[in-house]
């Protein structure tokens, strides 16, 4: 493994501790559908994702969802490591919505590799930053932007994700990620279809005329 194509600042830690990271450093496979951290329970350690992909999301009391970000390869998923993060209270959930493989450094690695040097709390710092702006971001679509805006663009996403113009998603798991109810997806989507960019059968949702998704997207 090179392990400093997934954690950026191993080739700053001195041998000992470069050596002692990877003798404590785990890789874990993880099937979809498992359920990687909850605010409520203990911190799992820091993930370095090989390949796969998790969903980070939220959950209103009444159990509706919003999803907040998602990771894939060579990314870092730092809220499964979030009580290292001192008065930062996030209910986030994160689950695997793929077979996913990640290193898993324990906490107590990190939490010693962070008080030893300086660079690794600036990296840390940096992820924290990261996901700050992809939360505002979410808030400025959530509070500026319609929502057959946002819905083009995740169905544009999720096409870039999958590397194909045919979706197995349902209107549900839609809903689930943008934070709304099932019912406004159906209309908006029978919308799109009515407007020949989506053409939408049982359990899945093709992409006819991305362009024109596009053109919806950015409000033209």
């Amino acid at each position: 493994m090179r392990f400093s194509e997934y954690f950026p600042v191993f080739s700053l830690l001195s041998p000992e501790d470069q050596s002692m990271l990877l003798k404590r450093t785990v890789l874990r496979s993880i099937k979809k559908g498992t359920v990687l951290h909850r605010s409520d329970e203990d911190c799992l350690g820091l993930l370095l994702i090989q390949s796969g992909q998790l969903r980070a999301f939220i959950s209103s009391e009444e159990g509706k969802e919003i999803t907040v970000y998602r990771l894939f390869e060579r990314d870092v998923c730092l809220f499964s490591a979030s009580c290292i993060m001192k008065n930062i209270q996030f209910d986030l959930t994160i689950t695997a919505e793929k077979d996913t493989e990640a290193w898993l450094i324990p906490l107590d690695v990190y939490k010693t590799l962070s008080a030893r040097y300086a660079a690794v709390t600036n990296y840390t710092n940096e992820l924290m930053s990261a996901r700050f702006t992809e939360v505002m971001w979410l808030m400025e679509q959530i509070l500026f932007q319609s929502f057959d805006k946002r819905l083009a663009s995740f169905l544009l996403e999720e096409s870039a994700i999958e590397g194909t113009s045919t979706l197995s998603l349902t209107h549900e798991k839609i809903a689930s990620h943008l934070g709304t109810a099932r019912e406004v997806v159906t209309r908006m989507l029978r919308y799109f279809q009515s407007e020949g960019a989506v053409r939408l059968s049982r359990g899945t949702i093709e992409i006819v005329d991305e362009k024109k998704l596009q053109a919806i997207s950015l409000g033209r």
